[in-house]
């Protein structure tokens, strides 16, 4: 009986390491012994045990402590209150799949489920309290169960970001077998590497002819275990946990249907990446039409009632930000007129929603004549594309430096935020001049408000190709979402704080 093979360890033959480093995997053979159905590995079952255990500890000391607080035990009533409360919140998350492995760790669905599973606990208290008449239950309502969310939001991205330190690390990682074109291949090698918080080890991969690049035996460092008429058969010999079908003209729906057919049993999850790689969420739904499941696109919408709620959001954001933030806000222009004793904002034009033209306001971060300065400076540009940045720019100032590193310079666009020309999160706003020199793809970023930060922020910033940059827009544009916002602004907290990718 073959040995289990460790978490984050490739599970398909012997392993060498190539010049890279990367696994090469060599194909088991015909005479071998199948290994049997890919289980869930410890490691999910330890993280899954975790995330449910902080939800039940956070959700009942938040009862416990608001009855012992607020709540007079002594009278029954009042003990329904706490108890149905709690049991209403326990309930609540797995009947909305909030404990799912497969949402788990990453992606902003697991915080959705999280949040709908908590409004869906409040309305059923609520409703409760009505139906029997014990109408004090509802301001009891209004304060446990934000309360919970309080705890069980941090609590859930403490955990994950152990997860994803652990799978830098290698660790706790979902072996996966990919089968598609050589090219298709090569690109999700990349990205998985990129993206280890995904939690993806492409451990072997297939192609139609079995061999690899430029006659090799592997793609990106990774070896090709056959063909790909012969997945199924690698798959259950190797115990992948996930199976990801990449473009090929040999996938067509037959043969897809005829794997998910052959993988039956074997415990692995099939993954079909569309042609539309850069659409997702919301937008894409799957439906049975006239016995075909058709894949539905749905229109992005840049107007309705979804967007007037972001617009509300964002000016109640810029006007609470700009409250609290005004010590820090005069602080810093003090400094900047300190300095040099030039003015203390750098105004200038960029390219809004639908091309409109507008005044963004910034602290100034570079001398006076910066401008007059920047036909000198072309030989060094280091930006991407139409951008032009430098990443030791002579005419910024010692302030200017620290500011900019830490992204404070931005701060006073919270009034173009507050005026409705830009948006709290969004692409990121562009020169006229670079707008002169867009294709058709980068123009559609046009189509919302620019925002103070955006994916492209979160990414990498001034790091990015423009490429890049212009598909992280592009995605934003198209998938947008208030649980991205939500998201993008946390995690933008993050990226200011490690100054990463600013200069």
């Amino acid at each position: 009986m073959r040995k289990p093979v460790p978490v984050g360890e490739p599970v398909l033959g012997s392993e060498t390491r190539g010049p890279s480093g990367h696994a090469r995997l060599h194909a088991v053979g015909p005479g071998e012994k199948a290994t049997p159905r890919a289980a869930a590995q410890p490691w999910e079952s330890r993280y899954r045990g975790y995330v449910i255990l902080a939800d039940v500890i956070a959700t009942l000391v938040v009862i416990v402590s608001g009855a012992l607080l607020v709540l007079d035990l002594t009278g029954r009533p009042y003990f329904l209150h706490a108890s149905g409360t709690a049991f209403a919140i326990l309930a609540s998350l797995p009947v909305n799949r909030a404990w799912s492995q497969h949402v788990l760790g990453e992606g902003t669905e697991e915080f959705r489920r999280l949040g709908r599973s908590l409004v869906a606990a409040a309305v059923v208290v609520a409703l409760a309290g009505l139906l029997f008449g014990a109408l004090d239950v509802q301001p009891w309502v209004f304060y446990a169960v934000p309360c919970v969310a309080l705890i069980t939001f941090p609590l859930r991205y403490a955990l994950r970001q152990v997860l994803h330190r652990q799978r830098r690390a290698g660790e706790c990682m979902h072996s996966v077998i990919a089968a598609g074109s050589p090219r298709t291949l090569r690109d999700l090698i990349q990205r998985t590497r990129s993206e280890s918080h995904v939690g993806w080890q492409v451990s072997a991969v297939c192609t139609a002819t079995g061999q690899g690049e430029r006659g090799t035996g592997e793609i990106g460092g990774i070896a090709v275990a056959g063909r790909l008429d012969e997945l199924a058969e690698q798959v259950r010999r190797g115990g992948y946990r996930v199976v990801a079908v990449t473009s090929d003209p040999h996938w067509t729906p037959g043969r897809l249907q005829r794997l998910a057919w052959d993988l039956e049993g074997t415990g692995a999850e099939l993954v079909v990446a569309p042609v539309l790689m850069d659409i997702a969420g919301p937008r894409l739904n799957v439906s049975g039409v006239l016995g075909m499941p058709l894949l539905r696109v749905s229109a992005p919408t840049f107007t309705g009632g979804r967007r007037v709620v972001k617009d509300i959001v964002d000016r109640l954001g810029a006007a609470a930000m700009l409250a609290l933030g005004a010590p820090v806000l005069l602080a810093i222009a003090a400094l900047i007129k300190l300095n040099d004793r030039g003015p203390v904002f750098f105004r200038q034009p960029r390219v809004g929603r639908d091309g409109r033209t507008f005044t963004m306001v910034k602290f100034r971060t570079m001398v006076v004549d910066a401008d007059r300065m920047r036909g000198g400076l072309l030989g060094d540009n280091e930006g991407s594309g139409p951008l032009f940045k430098i990443r030791r720019d002579p005419r910024v100032t010692r302030v200017g430096a620290v500011l900019r590193r830490y992204s404070l310079d931005e701060l006073p666009q919270l009034f173009n935020v507050l005026s409705g020309t830009m948006s709290l999160v969004g692409p990121r706003p562009p020169l006229p001049a670079e707008t002169e020199n867009y294709e058709r793809a980068a123009r559609r970023k046009l189509l919302v408000k620019p925002g103070m930060t955006g994916l492209w922020q979160v990414s990498g910033r001034s790091d990015l190709s423009w490429e890049e940059s212009v598909r992280l827009d592009l995605r934003y544009v198209e998938d947008w979402s208030l649980a991205l916002d939500m998201a993008i602004l946390w995690k933008t907290f993050r990226a200011v704080a490690g100054g990463r990718g600013a200069y």
